[in-house]
């Protein structure tokens, strides 16, 4: 009898309900309307409407460039920069005779820059493109004249009916028309597009699943009318108008793009959606563009020197006008020589304020090596190779998942070493979202005497300390288990090993395990060599419960479309026997309706319901008579609550066969109803079977912490960040996961703010909500008002007596963070909350995250970070300056939507307090110098000029100005990127708070950029001053010849390129022999070019010709005077870091100090504050 039924019954009615899982929004009524007026003629090509309609084909395209617009697109990009617009805009004056120098020494430099850009962004781009041509030429079988074909993914059109076979990736959104099972029904492995490894459940409509072969499927006619392409990847709304009847269309009947098939052999599919319209396509959209706070400062610098170039361009053509018209005076020309009389409209007495304006462009042009046209690339160089260390730092890497840390942008490097707030979630960010069955409730007693972690903390802060041995620890110790087992950490000998069937009440326990057994969607698969048997589960949480089971003598070890079969203990007999329950409906778990059922027939021919929710549906749904353990389970409820367990109650009902059969009427016709309401009649039809149920138990499931939870949240809290968690749990389990990671500490004073007041019980219970909100305000805005006091009463006494205050912990519950988030009252709750050294934000929505975040950020004005793990994370990831995804159980959409992504909450300490503070640092010093420089080299030809009356001559030859910045300064600046280090690794970590610096932002203040721009000033004043006083009128030659202008040229460029690179040796605190080479090397290039470059021909080099060989070299005055200059411009900062060093100095100069004393310092928190305001450059 049970098999004959089995027979009958079909799947695709069983899981009539799942098309709940993620929202009650289907609204088949829409078809035909906007947004939703997709039509696809189903295997029908001949078709001329089909033909009329176009729709996209299957090609993808992820490629950022075509062949076609790759070069017009790059250079638009390229371009964006102001400073390249300038440098382009000079290269076209550079052809006309207002240029002092060449026009190909300034394209040379110019092309060079924005080439080595667009062959990067091309590098990068072709790596898409490959991807792109594995993915559209990947094999599939079509069905088309009769027969299945072998074609390309890309050649697939809207419409087609495809075969996908085992272990392929399907090639488009289909609808799913039949499978290899014989009800039509197969298991789809997610990964590619949330992350997720757990197998889904997929059915085919009643209608299809007999087209199995080509025989039907080439009568096999129909027409689709559903929504239009959109990103959801959550719901899917449409009809299937096939043999004169209409059938709806979930979620549950699509399979999408790049998921997998598992499980099956084969399926048979129509094609709803191809290519770019397919819902793995319309999600691949780029996240929000984010620059850093020191690139943003970086365009405000480039303005000032744009600002100082036009004024001492301004300043040298007014001073030209003046001496031009002083040349002419009654008639007589003053400066005779210059052939006032014979030259042309740049330099003409008789019109100065024109030659002093064509003079104005020539200095704009002349003076332009003071903006450094190799910034931008070098940066970008620097960046992808410091996010390439990152990537492969071996200590951030998870061996267990086989996941690196990945820096998923290279934009944000430095904002790393910045954070002073971090935002995070807490299930799978902060724990492992890998339950484990700790406890139970069954029949009103308590089962499982594990202690937890949360619990062992809970007992230290209570009694002031508990010693470990003191404490059992429950880890690995499971009764009658020679080994660890996941998700199973349960010991208790009442109802282990078969003594269950000794309690009291051992017939609700066979209930209570019976319910965990069946009531779930797991999939039984079978190890062959071994016979072990696992579960694959929609989460955490379900394969917790049908591990417990089976541990507990109810093993769950087969499924097949109509039926669950248990090898359970018969309490009777005492014998293990196999039981087959006949599997009628599942109605699954959403988080609307927080509760999942099954209705099931067993062997005995009874009709059961048997549920599990959560307490705040199921206590409501209980009959009279099923309320006796009522009062013991929530008391257990809560105890576990604070435990920091996860909770869920267990019920069951069993049905009449009358009442049964009319809800499957009832059920079935609202199911296929079309009507607007019907998702609302569905869930009216669910509550209605789902009440009078009978009270069996709870479960409690432990989400462990991470590994290194607690020392990094204390180690971040050393170096001044604050931490605030967001998350979705009672505040009772919030707390206590607080003080289990050491974010809630003993002496730290807790404001708790919650509407869980009688007052406000009492006003929901009339349902007056405009009475609920006044009242709900007036109490929040009493209890912010009164935190903000209570600190500040705090502070004032801690001032009056000299001692530090007690630290604040801020814990608000979602109601209340509605009501603190209004615009009257959230300035206040935010200045409550930075105050307090910690923020739990309890059953926050995802919403409520982003808004949260996006306070903190505006608040602040400072740079924020938000770490998360799931799809609920995604909009405070994408809010906060910096979003870190945790690559964890829950799926991969909050790490596609990151910029940085780690495997384990604990690497946040190395990515920020290291790679962070490194990158910090590097970048600064980085930009910084490059200001430094071409400060130091363009002063030198403005003081030249002011030497040459303003003539518009350069003081160095075209070539030497080119190369300036591309090869003889830049590979310095790059390796200093990449590689300087002010204290090591460990020694980050050892002394959090050196990270201080950048949150401070003491490296890249304005004083500090100021300094070093002075600083450039200064060296150019020594340079260009020194050498003319040194060698002007001086005998230079044996002959007795003076310093003619080409030697006086190259004398004062050596001595710029050995300043600014000795300048680079000073500052940099950790040397490789990479940086060896490229500063050392940049000089003796710089010698090798002057040899090669003065060895062409007169016509070529002009000013350079021989210069080095034939007139410096041999001069001992040259070498004099290169040394005595590049020590004198190096005295200024050598003796400024000397004294900071001793009287002034900075977190990394004390501990490089005791370091090299040999007495490192034993605690962090006792280093002084930086100095603030400083005037000049640091090392």
């Amino acid at each position: 009898m049970p098999e004959r039924r089995r027979r009958r019954i079909r799947l695709s009615k069983l899981y009539s309900f799942s098309c709940f899982r993620s929202s009650f929004q289907e609204n088949h009524a829409q078809i035909g309307q906007k947004g939703y007026s997709r039509v696809v003629y189903c295997n029908d090509p001949e078709n001329v409407e089909a033909a009329q309609l176009r729709y996209r084909g299957n090609y993808v395209s992820t490629a950022k460039y075509s062949a076609v617009n790759f070069i017009p697109k790059s250079l638009f990009e390229q371009f964006r920069r102001v400073a390249n617009i300038y440098f382009l805009v000079v290269s076209f004056v550079s052809f006309s005779p207002l240029a002092p120098y060449t026009a190909v020494s300034v394209l040379a430099p110019l092309i060079v820059v924005i080439g080595a850009t667009m062959v990067k962004e091309a590098v990068e781009d072709w790596r898409r493109r490959k991807q792109d041509i594995e993915a559209n030429n990947r094999k599939v079988e079509v069905f088309r004249n009769g027969s299945f074909h072998e074609t390309r993914w890309k050649k697939l059109r809207v419409g087609d009916v495809v075969k996908v076979n085992k272990d392929e990736y399907f090639p488009a959104d289909l609808l799913l028309l039949s499978s290899g099972c014989e009800d039509g029904v197969c298991y789809v492995e997610t990964m590619n597009l949330d992350g997720e490894t757990n197998l889904k459940l997929k059915h085919s409509l009643e209608a299809t699943p007999h087209l199995l072969d080509e025989k039907s499927l080439k009568e096999f006619k129909a027409v689709i009318k559903c929504e239009d392409p959109n990103e959801n990847l959550y719901s899917f709304v449409g009809t299937l108008d096939y043999g004169g009847h209409q059938y709806p269309l979930s979620l549950q009947n699509i399979l999408l793009r790049d998921s997998k098939l598992k499980n099956t052999d084969f399926v048979y599919g129509v094609v709803v959606f191809t290519g770019h319209d397919t819902k793995v396509m319309q999600n691949s959209v780029d996240p929000p563009s984010k620059r850093s706070k020191i690139e943003k400062r970086m365009d405000k610098i480039i303005y000032i020197l744009f600002s100082t170039l036009i004024l001492i361009s301004f300043i040298g053509s007014v001073f030209f006008g003046i001496e031009t018209k002083r040349d002419l005076s009654n008639g007589k020309y003053r400066r005779w020589y210059l052939q006032p009389d014979d030259t042309p409209v740049f330099y003409d007495p008789k019109r100065p304020f024109l030659a002093s304006f064509l003079h104005f462009l020539t200095a704009l042009m002349l003076y332009g090596y003071l903006i450094p046209i190799s910034l931008y690339v070098s940066i970008e160089i620097v960046k992808v190779l410091q996010s390439v260390f990152i990537n492969r730092d071996q200590d951030m890497y998870y061996k267990e998942t086989d996941r690196p840390a990945h820096a998923r942008t290279s934009n944000l490097n430095e904002e790393l070493g910045q954070v002073d707030t971090i935002l995070s979630d807490k299930t799978g960010t902060l724990t492992c979202n890998s339950m484990e069955f700790v406890k139970c409730s069954i029949a009103g007693t308590a089962y499982g005497r594990g202690m937890t972690e949360l619990e062992r903390a809970w007992a230290s802060r209570k009694r002031d300390g508990l010693a470990e041995a003191d404490v059992p620890s429950h880890s690995g110790d499971v009764v009658g288990s020679g080994k660890p087992i996941k998700g199973f950490n349960f010991r208790d000998e009442r109802i282990m090993n078969g003594q269950w069937v000794n309690e009291p009440h051992s017939d609700v326990i066979q209930k209570f395990f019976r319910v965990l057994a069946i009531c779930h969607t797991a999939i039984p698969e079978a190890n062959k060599e071994t016979g072990e048997i696992s579960y694959e589960a929609e989460s955490p949480d379900e394969a917790s419960f049908v591990i417990a089971a089976r541990e507990l003598g109810f093993g769950f070890f087969e499924r097949s479309q109509t039926s669950i079969t248990l090898h359970e203990l018969d309490y009777k007999s005492g014998k293990m026997v196999d039981r087959v329950y006949e599997l009628l409906h599942v109605l699954e778990f959403s988080s609307s309706r927080k509760r999942m059922s099954v209705i099931v027939r067993n062997p005995e021919n009874q009709l059961l319901l048997l549920c599990k929710g959560a307490d705040s549906v199921m206590f409501e749904r209980l009959a009279e008579n099923g309320r006796e353990f009522e009062a013991q389970t929530r008391d257990h409820i809560n105890k576990y609550a604070e435990a920091g367990l996860r909770t869920l109650v267990i019920a069951y009902r069993e049905l009449d066969q009358a009442e049964y059969e009319k809800w499957e009427e009832e059920f079935s016709r609202f199911k296929t109803s079309l009507s607007e309401d019907r998702a609302a009649l569905m869930d009216a039809a669910a509550d209605k079977i789902e009440r009078d149920l009978s009270l069996l138990g709870a479960t409690a499931v432990e989400d462990k912490l991470q590994k290194g939870v607690p020392e990094c949240i204390n180690k971040l809290s050393l170096a001044g960040i604050k931490i605030w968690v967001l998350t979705g749990d009672k505040m009772e389990t919030a707390i206590n996961i607080g003080y289990a990671c050491s974010l809630l500490r003993r002496d730290m004073k807790q404001i708790v703010i919650t509407l869980d007041s009688p007052d406000i019980i009492e006003l929901e219970k009339y349902g007056d909500k405009e009475a609920v909100a006044k009242a709900s305000m007036e109490i929040i805005t009493k209890k912010i008002s009164e935190g903000i006091s209570e600190i500040h009463s705090a502070r004032e006494c801690s001032n009056s007596f000299k001692n530090s205050y007690a630290e604040f912990g801020l814990i608000i519950d979602g109601k209340s963070l509605e009501f603190s988030l209004n615009k009257n009252i959230k300035n206040s709750f935010f200045e409550l909350a930075i105050s307090c050294a910690s923020v739990i934000c309890c059953r926050s929505t995802p919403k409520q995250k982003a808004l949260v975040t996006r306070l903190v950020k505006l608040g602040t004005g400072k740079t924020t970070l938000s770490v998360g793990d799931g799809a609920n994370d995604v909009g405070m990831l994408q809010e906060a300056d910096i979003g870190v995804g945790i690559s964890g159980v829950e799926g991969m959409q909050a790490v596609m939507a990151s910029d940085f992504a780690i495997a384990q909450f604990r690497f946040l300490e190395r990515l920020l307090l290291v790679h962070g503070h490194w990158c910090y640092r590097r970048i600064s010093m980085m930009i910084c110098y490059f200001f430094y420089k071409n400060i130091a080299f363009g002063f030198t030809l403005f003081w030249f000029e002011a030497y040459a009356s303003f003539s518009g001559q350069s003081a160095y030859n075209d070539w030497y100005m080119s190369f300036y910045n591309v090869f003889f300064t830049s590979l310095p600046v790059i390796a200093l990127g990449v590689f300087d280090q002010d204290v090591s690794a460990r020694f980050c970590l050892k002394y959090p708070i050196l990270y201080q610096e950048g949150v401070q932002n003491v490296l890249f203040s304005w004083p500090r950029i100021l300094g070093w721009m002075m600083n450039g000033v200064m060296s150019s004043i020594i340079v260009f001053f020194l050498t003319t006083n040194s060698m002007i009128n001086q005998a230079f030659r044996r002959d007795g010849q003076v310093v003619d202008f080409e030697v006086l040229g190259v004398t004062m460029y050596t001595c710029v390129v050995w300043a600014v690179n000795c300048q680079m040796a000073i500052a940099i605190n950790y040397f490789t022999w990479i940086q060896h080479f490229f500063i050392w090397g940049s000089i003796v290039f710089w010698y090798i070019f002057l040899v090669i470059y003065g060895s062409l021909s007169p016509i070529l080099s002009t000013t350079a010709y021989k210069v080095l060989v034939e007139a410096c070299a041999p001069s001992p005055l040259y070498w004099l005077v290169t040394l005595l200059v590049v020590i004198c411009t190096l005295l200024p900062y050598f003796a400024y870091r000397a004294f900071q060093t001793r009287f002034h100095p900075m977190y990394h100069d004390m501990i490089q100090q005791k370091l090299l004393e040999d007495h490192p310092p034993e605690n962090t928190v006792e280093l002084p504050s930086p100095v603030k305001g400083e005037t000049t450059p640091s090392k």
